[in-house]
């Protein structure tokens, strides 16, 4: 399991950007970088510093991955045809974490980690308590019959700040979902603007 090694809010303010579009973001106050010379830093980025936050950004909104993590999706995303960041967002979109987060099981991806570390979720009626697993359309997921009733599910469902995307299909009444199909980029409901052609670049130097 990668462990997150920072506030999600402190992601938010290094980037200068609400990733996930939440209304605390502090970005939404103040756009600009952290610390008391956060506004003096907006000096012109390199192409290697273009890049690079390209890939902290996506590393960040899937609950801030480990490297190592991040570095062997991507390799297992060039191994596959096709499109290397097309695949990569298949990638990442197939991870248990990121299903019910979209499904809006809970409030934000960290929390979707917790969740299934906690052992709130089945896959096909097997307890998985892995959130990089890797699901395929048509899998089932639900929440444990004990934990349906828990607050974090329920206000989760109502809020407000997102929708499920169609690629996934969720009922909120029995707290199941499934992953529909893989999508592709354009499919994805990012709040900003992902840029997953420069993580290749990066990464292919």
């Amino acid at each position: 399991m990668s462990k997150r090694q920072s506030s999600k809010y402190k992601i938010d303010r290094r980037m200068g950007e609400n990733i996930w579009g939440r209304p605390k973001s502090p970005v939404n106050r103040r756009e600009y970088g952290p610390g008391q010379h956060g506004q003096g830093r907006k000096g012109k980025l390199s192409d290697f510093g273009i890049q690079l936050r390209a890939k902290q950004k996506f590393k960040g909104y899937y609950g801030n991955i480990s490297e190592k993590q991040f570095r062997k999706i991507y390799d297992q995303a060039s191994a596959l045809k096709g499109d290397t960041s097309e695949n990569l967002i298949g990638l990442l979109e197939r991870r248990l974490d990121a299903i019910i987060y979209r499904a809006k099981f809970v409030p934000t991806v960290f929390a979707a980690r917790q969740f299934i570390n906690h052992g709130h979720i089945k896959v096909n009626g097997v307890r998985v308590n892995i959130p990089s697993y890797r699901c395929k359309p048509g899998d089932v997921i639900e929440i444990r019959e004990k934990s349906k009733q828990l607050a974090i599910v329920l206000e989760s469902a109502q809020l407000a700040e997102r929708d499920v995307p169609e690629y996934v299909s969720a009922d909120h009444s029995k707290m199941t979902c499934s992953l529909v199909n893989v999508p592709a980029f354009g499919d994805v409901p990012y709040p900003v603007v992902m840029e997953p052609n420069l993580t290749v670049e990066f990464y292919s130097r």
